[in-house]
C-alpha cells in the first residue's frame, strides 16, 4: 500500500514536471526579451548622447576624454576665481586702493606735462603767493603758456577750512576767480599739524589729474629757477622711480611739547635719528611713484613731518634716492635750483 501511494506522488509529479518546465522556459524567455530591449534602449541613448555632444563641443564623432573632462572643470573653476577677483578689484577701487583714473585705449594718449609743482600754501598768505607769482609763476596768459611751450603746471595747493564756507573759504575762492592757480583739496582740512595728510593728497589727486613725468612739493616761501629745474629732470628721465632732493637726517625729538616733537619717535630706534629723506622745501618725485602713492593712499602712514612721511614711504621700495645740493633752498648760487625767502 505504501509503496503504491509512493509510486502514485512520483507520478503525479512526474505528470506536472513538463508543465512548469514550459512556463520557466516561458518567464525566461521574456525576460531576456526585457534585457534586451533595455540594453538597447540605452544603447541608442548613449549614442544620441554622444551625437549630441560632438554637435555642441564641435569635435566630429570623437567623445569627450576625460582629459578634455578635467580642462572643462579647470576652466569653470578659473571662470569663478576671475569671477571673484572681479569683485575684489571693484571693492578696492571704492576703497582708494586702485588708481581712479580710467585709460581709454581706443584714443591716442595726449603728451603730459613734463612737471606738476604744487605750491603748498595756507589761508592768510596772499602776499606769499603774489610774490611767486610775480617771481617766477607767472599769471594769466603766461602761466599758460608755461604749461604749453614748456610743459610745466604749477598750482597753489590748500584745503578748505576747519568751519566750511566761511570767510576764509571764500577768500580763496574769491581768489581763485581771478587766479585761476589753486589745486583745492576739497576734502582736507587746512591745519599746519595735517601737513603730512595735506601732501600725501596732493600726490594723489595730482596723480589723478595730470599725467606727467615728474610731481614736485614746494613751499610758498621758495622762490624756483624754472629752467634750472627742468635742465636737472631731464637727466633723470630714464629712471623709473626716482626721488629728488637736499637729502638729510636729524634727531627725533621724544619730549612732549617740543617744536619737532615726533608722537611715533620710539619707531626710530634708540640712536632716535631720521632715515634719509629729502627735505620739505622742495623735493620731486617721478610718475610711478605718485601713482604708487596714489594707489596706496589708504595704507601710507604719516608722521608728524611731511618730508619724513614721504620719505618712509620710499625707504622699504625699489627707488633711487638721489642727494642733489642744488634742490638745497638755503642760498641762491650759481645753477641752484631754489632759494628760500
Amino acid at each position: 500500500m505504501q509503496s503504491r501511494g509512493s509510486n502514485a506522488r512520483f507520478s503525479g509529479m512526474g505528470v506536472r514536471s513538463p508543465i512548469s518546465s514550459l512556463m520557466l522556459a516561458m518567464f525566461a524567455t521574456m525576460a531576456s526579451f526585457y534585457v534586451a530591449g533595455r540594453l538597447w534602449q540605452d544603447a541608442q541613448n548613449r549614442v544620441y548622447l554622444t551625437k549630441e555632444l560632438d554637435r555642441i563641443t564641435g569635435q566630429g564623432h570623437s567623445a569627450i576624454s576625460v582629459a578634455d573632462t578635467l580642462k572643462i572643470i579647470e576652466c569653470r573653476e578659473q571662470r569663478k576665481k576671475l569671477s571673484a577677483l572681479e569683485m575684489e578689484l571693484a571693492a578696492a577701487r571704492q576703497e582708494g586702493f586702485v588708481s581712479k583714473q580710467s585709460s581709454d585705449m581706443k584714443k591716442t594718449p595726449e603728451k603730459g606735462p613734463v612737471i606738476v609743482i604744487g605750491i603748498f600754501t595756507s589761508f592768510g598768505r596772499k602776499n606769499d603767493r603774489d610774490s611767486i607769482r610775480k617771481a617766477w609763476m607767472s599769471t594769466d596768459a603766461a602761466l599758460k603758456r608755461m604749461e604749453e611751450k614748456k610743459g610745466i603746471v604749477a598750482r597753489f595747493v590748500i584745503g578748505r577750512s576747519a568751519n566750511r564756507g566761511d570767510s576764509l573759504d571764500r577768500s580763496i575762492d574769491s581768489e581763485n576767480s581771478q587766479t585761476n592757480d589753486f589745486f583745492i583739496l576739497e576734502n582736507h582740512v587746512e591745519a599746519p599739524e595735517e601737513l603730512s595728510k595735506k601732501t600725501k593728497l596732493f600726490f594723489a589727486h595730482a596723480a589723478d589729474s595730470w599725467t606727467a613725468d615728474y610731481y614736485a612739493k614746494v613751499n610758498d616761501n621758495v622762490f624756483v629757477n624754472i629752467d634750472s629745474l627742468g635742465n636737472t629732470l631731464a637727466s633723470y628721465l630714464s629712471s623709473p622711480r626716482v626721488y629728488i632732493g637736499c637729502m638729510k637726517s636729524g634727531e627725533v625729538f621724544s619730549e612732549q611739547g617740543h617744536k619737532w616733537y615726533e608722537p611715533d619717535w620710539w619707531k626710530f630706534g634708540d640712536g632716535k635719528t631720521y632715515f634719509r629723506h629729502a627735505s620739505t622745501e622742495l623735493f620731486v618725485i617721478s610718475q610711478a611713484l605718485a601713482r604708487y602713492i596714489s594707489i596706496n593712499r589708504s595704507l601710507l602712514r604719516t608722521y608728524a613731518h611731511d618730508d619724513v612721511s614721504v620719505g618712509s614711504w620710499f625707504i622699504g621700495a625699489d627707488v633711487k634716492h638721489v642727494d642733489d645740493r642744488k634742490f638745497c633752498c638755503s642760498s641762491w648760487s650759481s645753477g641752484a635750483i631754489c632759494s628760500g625767502v
